[in-house]
């Protein structure tokens, strides 16, 4: 069976991964598949924060620590989703604690010939960006956004070279005739 997981980051529209999962493959290899697409941190200890279906916290993965439910090395996508783990919180960098959330999003058709686990569906920007300032457009605030298609888009960059070209002071620093 092919489990497909959406991962998101709180509050932010701009961002969004979807993967399809085998049901058999463990939390360690979607982790290896995230934190190569993702370019998290190669150098971190992880966390899956498991979810149950009560939205209680039901279980913790780690790579090395095992507390009670097994690591993430051992325990597989179907096994969380069959207990109704649903919903993750993936610690990618423990100790700055920065995450994402990875939420089941539906089964899918397994494909052949490709392997699993398969980034499907890419939205903005990798989550470090994000960090650096980076906001996608649906997360602008309704005053800030401009659209190219309205009359007053033009407008606005119009204001901007008025005050760019008010700079008549420049010297010339070639002569049009020294091509003789």
């Amino acid at each position: 069976m092919i489990l497909k997981y959406r991962v998101s980051l709180p509050g932010i529209k701009g961002f969004a991964r979807v993967y399809e999962v085998k049901d058999t493959a463990s939390l360690y290899s979607l982790h290896k598949q995230m934190r190569a697409d993702m370019d998290f941190p190669q150098d971190q200890v992880v966390l899956f924060k498991a979810f149950g279906p009560d939205g209680e916290v039901a279980a913790r993965y780690s790579v090395f620590q095992d507390f009670g439910f097994g690591t993430i090395d051992h325990v597989t996508a179907g096994d969380c989703h069959k207990r109704g783990e649903d919903k993750f919180i993936y610690f990618y960098d423990t100790t700055n604690v920065k995450s994402v959330i990875v939420t089941f999003d539906g089964e899918g058709e397994e494909r052949n010939n490709v392997l699993y686990p398969l980034l499907v569906e890419t939205k903005g920007p990798n989550p470090i960006e994000f960090e650096n300032g980076y906001v996608a457009f649906e997360d602008l605030p309704d005053d800030k956004k401009k659209d190219p298609d309205d009359e007053d888009f033009d407008e606005d960059f119009d204001d901007e070279a008025d005050v760019e070209d008010d700079d008549d002071d420049t010297e010339e620093l070639y002569d049009e005739d020294d091509d003789e």
